[in-house]
């Protein structure tokens, strides 16, 4: 009884080759599409064949023949937008009485991203110190590496072996140590011992690091935190921050900016923030009237970061109009 009970676990619930049984989905994130097709290969080439067509002859645009790849979803697995996708299979898992994983798809981490972020942050195989943040204070060290993990960790939150980051985490962790240690000409061992806490998350209390910069007027102090993130999948997971700027210069470090205590746009003191952008050219040629106010204030200085209060924040990222002074 017991080997028919394995053996009949084995067997599908329907009949995977009905000829008569189709099923296409499609979905589309700007120039970067994935189709899911159950069907024959000789099909799916077809409906690929149709595509190039149309593309050539309605849109006049070329389909990349080395990125549009035909993929059987159980042995391999598809690319779409940083992620891997294929189709689980699990005959012992058994939820409900029924083998709920069989044909549902997953996302994954691809293991040669966890190999690519891990090596800038790495030299000669081992955790490096980063050159250019020996200059920077140590809140503004942190912040930064916590931002770009936080950054990173929460894109991937989604998939299913989030857990896999924990490298990534502790290549980062090391190399951040190695560069307060570098600053400080101290050890690893004293810095982690000196800047090591326990951050409160949604899932009980984590231990991380964090530097604490009190400020005057009796304002809440500064908190810059690196970990504090479960790796566990989260279905509902959303991008909370944007890729830092690594390299800084003494005038225009991000603490001082902070510690001044008001909007760079409107000079107020309430809810403070950093907008971020990935480069100058993104504020587009000087001189163009039609560009918003933040956009000519950080083309104006240089400067790819802006502190701004927590109403000037929403209206960047809503393409509301901002000023340079609010009344």
């Amino acid at each position: 009884m017991r080997a028919l009970r394995r053996h009949r676990r084995t067997l599908p619930s329907q009949d995977p080759n009905d000829p008569g049984y189709r099923r296409l989905r499609y979905v589309r994130y700007c120039d970067d599409f994935l189709l899911g097709f159950a069907g024959p290969r000789r099909e799916a080439e077809q409906i690929k064949s149709k595509i190039r067509a149309f593309l050539r002859e309605d849109l006049k645009l070329e389909l990349s023949e080395s990125k549009t790849l035909i993929t059987h979803a159980t042995s391999q697995a598809a690319r779409f937008l940083g992620y891997e996708i294929r189709t689980q299979h699990a005959d012992t898992k058994i939820t409900r009485r029924r083998r709920a994983v069989n044909a549902a798809i997953g996302l994954f981490v691809p293991r040669d991203v966890i190999r690519g972020k891990c090596a800038a942050y790495m030299s000669k195989g081992k955790p490096a110190f980063r050159g250019p943040l020996l200059h920077d204070d140590d809140f503004t060290i942190v912040a930064k590496y916590g931002s770009e993990y936080r950054g990173l960790v929460q894109y991937y939150l989604l998939a299913q072996d989030v857990f896999r980051l924990a490298l990534l985490r502790w290549v980062m962790e090391t190399s951040m140590l190695k560069t307060l240690a570098a600053k400080h000409k101290s050890s690893v061992t004293k810095m982690a011992r000196k800047y090591k806490a326990s951050i409160d998350t949604p899932d009980g209390p984590r231990a991380g690091f964090q530097v604490t910069v009190q400020r005057d007027r009796g304002r809440k102090p500064l908190v810059a935190r690196f970990d504090g993130i479960p790796l566990k999948r989260q279905r509902t997971a959303v991008i909370a921050d944007h890729k830092p700027i690594m390299a800084t210069v003494r005038r225009n470090e991000l603490i001082h900016r902070l510690l001044a205590g008001q909007c760079e746009l409107c000079e107020g003191r309430i809810g403070l923030q950093v907008h971020h952008i990935r480069k100058l050219a993104d504020l587009d040629k000087p001189g163009r009237p039609e560009r918003p106010s933040w956009k000519r204030l950080m083309a104006m200085r240089k400067r790819k970061t802006l502190v701004v209060c927590e109403a000037c924040h929403q209206d960047i990222h809503a393409g509301r109009a901002t000023a340079i002074t609010r009344t």
